[in-house]
């Protein structure tokens, strides 16, 4: 009888906890902010010279421009000559469309 009467204890203590646990409100994780917000103002509107920037500078301040691509658009720029439009970056090896597209209001020629 006692068995039973403790048995029926651990039941319900192990009921109201998956009730408790299941009928708790969930936290739902913040969403990420997009990279453009968490940039201040200054940083957006900083303008990249392909002419004259090193490449570091690109690396650093163009989206999806790792270190070898920066080197390679300074190559191209030595080898043969300044840009003339920012779509001649089209030309350099590994910069693509999307990838000129999601720097183009970052790019200058001067």
């Amino acid at each position: 009888m006692q068995n039973t009467y403790i048995c029926a204890l651990i039941f319900a203590f192990l009921t109201s906890i998956s009730a408790t646990t299941t009928a708790a409100p969930s936290i739902k994780p913040e969403a990420p902010t997009p990279i453009a917000t968490q940039m201040s103002k200054a940083e957006q509107s900083a303008k990249v010279n392909l002419n004259a920037a090193d490449a570091e500078t690109l690396r650093r301040d163009l989206f999806g421009i790792g270190a070898a691509k920066a080197r390679a658009i300074v190559a191209y720029r030595e080898s043969n000559g300044p840009f003339t439009a920012v779509d001649e970056l089209l030309e350099v090896k590994g910069i693509g469309k999307a990838l000129l597209e999601k720097n183009r209001e970052r790019l200058v020629i001067n």
